[in-house]
Parts: C-alpha cells; structure tokens; sequence
C-alpha cells in the first residue's frame, strides 16, 4: 500500500487544486526565463544573420546597433579589394512606424544589396528580392503576408517573401529592402522641403553613406589581421563577428538584461517560498493521522517516505503543468520567449532541491509528533 498515493486520493480535488496553482507559477517562472533569452537572442538576430565575419563601420564608433555609423558607400568597394575578403555588402538599417491594416506598425528595416552579405538568411515562404525596387521580405512577427502591399514613406511596396526570428534589440520586426530603396527612404522629405533643398542646390551627404559593410573572408584567411588593416584608415574602424556581439550584450540590451534577471531571481525565491510553505502545510494538517501510524508501529521510514513522496509529486505536476502551459502560449507573447532544454532541467532540479528541504521540515514536525495525539479529541 502506498500510503501518499492514498492521502491524495482522499483530498484529490484540493490536491489537484493545489497542483495547477503550483504550475501557475511555475508558469510564470519559465516565461521569464524564456523572456530573458528572448531578449538576447532578438538583440543578435540581425547581428548573426548575415554570417558575417568583420563589421566596417565609422571611426569612433562601436557599430550600428550601439550608436549611430555612417560611412560612404564606396567603403564596400574598398573593403572587397583587400587580400582575404572573399565577398562584401554594405548595409542600413532603420526604424520607421508604417500604418498597415487600420494601424500603426513599428518596424525595423534592413536595407542591404541582394546577393551580397546581408541579404535574409533563409527565407521560409516566397521568394527572395528580385527587383531593384519596390519589393520587401518581411518577418513574421509583422502580421504581413505574401502579395500584401505596404507604405513605407512615399512609396508602396509588394510583400514577396516571409523569414522568421529577424528582429532588432527592441523587438521590432524587421523588413529587407534593397539597399537604394532604403537609402531613399532614409533621405525622403516632403515635397516642400524637397523644393527648398534643391533652390539651395543642396546635396544630401546621407544619400551616399550606409551604416555598415560587412565582409566575410576566404577560408584560412586571418579575420584579427583583416581588422587591424581596417583600423589603420582613420575614417573608419572594424569589429570582428564576436566584437560586435558582445557589444550588443554588454552595452544595448545590458540594463533590461539585469532587469529582468534580477526579477526573476526573485521570482524563483517566491516560488520556494511557496511551494516549502504548502509542503509543510500539508504535513502539519495531517498530524493527528501520523500520530495513528505512530500508535499502530509504523516504522518512521513509512511517516518519511508518505512526506518525501507528496512533496514530490506536487513539484513534479506543478513543474509539468507549468512547462505544458508556456509551451502553449509561448507563441502568443507579444516578444519571442526561448526555452532551451537546459533551463527546464535547471528549473526542475531547483525544484527537486526545494521539495526535498520542505519535506525535510515536514519530516523534522512529524518525527516529534507523540503517538498519544491520536488519541485525544
């Protein structure tokens, strides 16, 4: 006879109860574990999909993801000169708010040159750019779909493709575009603005600069080298692939990171607290029946094991019930949430660790319980 299973099918709708509220929080608990990756994993997207190996950005900056860099497009030419470049593109990015659908939609949009470094990784409905203007390949998350139109600033442009998982540090959803549409994005005025600019036979200087030219070197070739070569041309500065990720780490997404890290080293403090508190109340409620076990010779590994064994199954359906749940509604968040493996056995030995030193207190309440309590009112 397994003594907890029957205290549970004696109470099993409050256990039961018990167990969903449980994996409720435990819900919550892997949610923010999943927003935390979310976050890192958003603020490297558009850094890894290109597969770049050196960045080439302005003098004095860290990129175009931690400050402004602007550099002239021409640089692309000259960095695809240089010995052991084997391909190079340059590349824009910008945010720009676009009404779609009766309503505002933020975006993120990556202009870059089709068959060069930068264009979209893989796309997994349409097709690639394939005109020199006009035409876009839109992430997911923007609610866009194949053959849709969208204005961005004066023009209109054809939805031809699909990718998943490209967005910026902030979670906006990206667009491609090819890099002389984006440039003429990034210049558009309005039209009175225009007339005046060109009375005072202004040139814009923006309309040749991109943010960036990312180059990916030939195999064997030295990427530290490359780099050093770059840094020497006083107008412009080089970041290898890593460099450029442990900016966006340590600088753009840092504080939200150790925001939310720290709320959710809270959060699981909470969670132990609560699951060692309905432990241990669910032994002391049970006193008076451990005392009659006492009394009739049960032996006080029977006591042990009714305790150990409840407190692990509650952990156990309260961890199961929280992972069946994120998994279900992970999708709906309106930032990506990332659970990998690891977490979800990190969190179920945290767990396991905290079951154990609940019933620990639990069993230090029932092995001072005196047989004699059975016996009274």
């Amino acid at each position: 006879m397994n003594l907890a299973l029957r205290d549970i099918r004696h109470g099993l709708f409050r256990f039961v109860l018990t167990c969903f509220g449980l994996g409720l929080l435990m819900t919550v608990v892997l949610s923010m574990i999943g927003i935390y990756n979310g976050l890192v994993a958003d603020a490297l997207a558009v850094v890894k999909a290109p597969a770049a190996d050196v960045w080439v950005v302005e003098s004095g900056t860290k990129g175009p993801f931690a400050e402004a860099s602007n550099i002239p497009l021409t640089t692309r030419d000259a960095v695809v000169r240089m010995p052991g470049v084997a391909e190079a593109g340059a590349i824009s990015f910008q945010n720009i708010e676009s009404a779609h659908a009766g309503a505002s939609l933020r975006l993120y949009v990556i202009g870059h040159e089709p068959g060069h470094p930068g264009s979209p990784s893989r796309i997994v409905e349409g097709r690639g750019i394939g005109t020199s203007h006009f035409e876009l390949v839109a992430d997911r998350k923007t609610g866009l779909l194949s053959g849709e139109t969208i204005r961005l600033g004066r023009n209109r442009f054809i939805v031809v493709g699909l990718v998943e998982g490209a967005m910026n540090a902030g979670g906006d959803p990206a667009v491609y575009i090819t890099l002389a549409d984006a440039m003429a994005l990034q210049t558009e005025l309005d039209p009175a603005a225009q007339r005046v600019q060109a009375a005072r036979g202004a040139v814009s200087v923006k309309s040749a600069s991109v943010a960036a030219v990312i180059a990916r070197v030939a195999p064997g070739a030295d990427v530290e080298l490359l780099t050093a070569t770059v840094r020497q041309w006083k107008h412009l500065a080089a970041l290898t692939q890593a460099e450029q990720e442990e900016i966006l780490v340590s600088s753009v997404v840092d504080l939200a990171r150790r925001q939310i890290g720290l709320f959710l080293g809270i959060l699981l403090s909470v969670s132990a607290v609560v699951i060692a508190l309905i432990i241990y109340t669910m032994t002391m409620e049970k006193l008076k029946q451990i005392a009659t076990l006492k009394l009739i010779g049960a032996p006080d590994r029977t006591i042990i094991g009714l305790i150990v064994q409840q407190a692990l199954i509650l952990g156990a359906s309260g961890w199961g019930i929280g992972l069946m749940l994120i998994l279900t509604v992970k999708d709906y968040f309106p930032r990506r949430v990332v659970l990998e493996p690891f977490n979800v056995i990190v969190l179920a030995g945290i767990i396991f660790a905290v079951c154990i030193a609940a019933s620990g207190l639990g069993v230090r309440a029932a092995m001072k319980v005196d047989p004699a309590t059975a016996l009274g009112s």
